[in-house]
């Protein structure tokens, strides 16, 4: 059991990689930007990031207590749920439409 724990202890930090990935996202989308960690089952969990300007990014993580890692760990990026006020916020454009329609 031991090992297990260390594992899962290990899986909690993002990494480097992913940080890069929200820092950036927040940088070219505006500051705050909104993060939703949502479970994606075996797979762990994905980040939803809304930036300021309404654009819709991700980032895949091993556990969502390794989402809320990286939520805390990057500087003006809060956490959110899917309410009103998320939903509202996000501007999916016709590019984005044509690419999920397929």
């Amino acid at each position: 059991m031991a090992g297990v724990t260390e594992e899962t202890d290990r899986t909690q930090e993002p990494t480097a990689r992913q940080l890069a990935a929200a820092r950036g996202f927040v940088a070219g989308h505006g500051k705050p930007a909104k993060a939703v960690v949502e479970s994606i089952g075996r797979a762990g969990a994905r980040v939803v990031l809304v930036g300021a300007d309404g654009a819709l990014g991700d980032v895949i993580v091993p556990s969502a207590a390794t989402g809320a890692a990286l939520v805390e760990a990057v500087e003006h990026l809060e956490p959110a749920e899917w309410d009103a006020a998320t939903v509202a916020a996000v501007k999916i454009g016709a590019e984005h439409r044509r690419r999920m329609a397929c």
